[in-house]
């Protein structure tokens, strides 16, 4: 496959940025994206040019860490993770249009790496359990009803790559917090710290400026774990429940 790449340049944050073309031959329909960027890298360091900065990590569809909006769409045209998009989706002959996440708490670092601290600041917030349980307890000590069970996974599955907010018209991060409040809540250990976390976590990512959710749907549609959009009504739910209970 022969290919032509538009790819968005920045030195850094503080530099404007603009839209670079290369020519990319060879490209296999077997690769995954990432290599076929490793292959132009490859082309533009043996010219003496200065490869493309892009986030990659272990490509396996987990850690989500590629972050990329490819032709428009939040990790490309496929529902799944960049690294594990591959060329085979694109034709012959096609140009291909690479950018960073577009939002205002996801300032660009260089190139196609853009500064995801926002949602680590969100977790610190409150998504994780502070009480102390010792050493690991045995799986079934505490019994867990499998609706809930099934209810918590659901939310797990949520890696953190921000295509919600790259794909939603307002920059709102209301997906991504809301699996990471919902997973917690419904379990019986998260069940102490479960007002408090959903208020410090919401009133975080509004800190972070991130934007208002208008529930247009479009982080469900783009998310690569399926994670639902009713995870955000039951977020709000949990919020108007916690306001009226905990007084600040």
């Amino acid at each position: 496959m022969k290919l032509t790449l538009r790819v968005w340049r920045q030195q850094n944050a503080d530099s404007p940025g603009a839209m670079a073309t290369y020519q990319v031959d060879d490209v296999s329909q077997d690769m995954s994206f990432l290599e076929m960027l490793d292959v132009l890298n490859e082309e533009l360091i043996l010219k003496g040019e200065e490869p493309v900065a892009f986030d990659h990590d272990c490509r396996e569809g987990i850690c989500g860490a590629c972050s990329l909006v490819i032709n428009g769409d939040a990790h490309g045209p496929e529902r799944t993770t960049t690294c594990q998009l591959h060329m085979r989706s694109f034709r012959d002959g096609d140009t291909i249009d690479i950018e960073p996440w577009r939002a205002a708490a996801f300032p660009v670092i260089k190139d196609l790496v853009v500064d995801r601290s926002a949602f680590d600041r969100v977790i610190q917030a409150g998504g994780y359990i502070t009480a102390p349980t010792g050493s690991a307890p045995e799986a079934h000590a505490t019994p867990v009803p499998k609706a809930d069970a099934d209810y918590a996974f659901e939310h797990a599955e949520c890696i953190g790559c921000g295509a919600c907010v790259a794909a939603c018209p307002n920059g709102a991060a209301m997906l991504f917090t809301s699996a990471k409040v919902n997973h917690l809540n419904v379990l019986p250990q998260g069940s102490p710290e479960r007002e408090t976390r959903v208020l410090d976590m919401v009133s975080q990512m509004d800190a972070e400026g991130f934007g208002g959710c208008t529930l247009t749907g479009e982080c469900a549609t783009a998310c690569p774990k399926g994670i639902p959009l009713f995870s955000i009504t039951a977020m709000n739910k949990e919020w108007l429940r916690a306001s009226r209970k905990v007084k600040r």
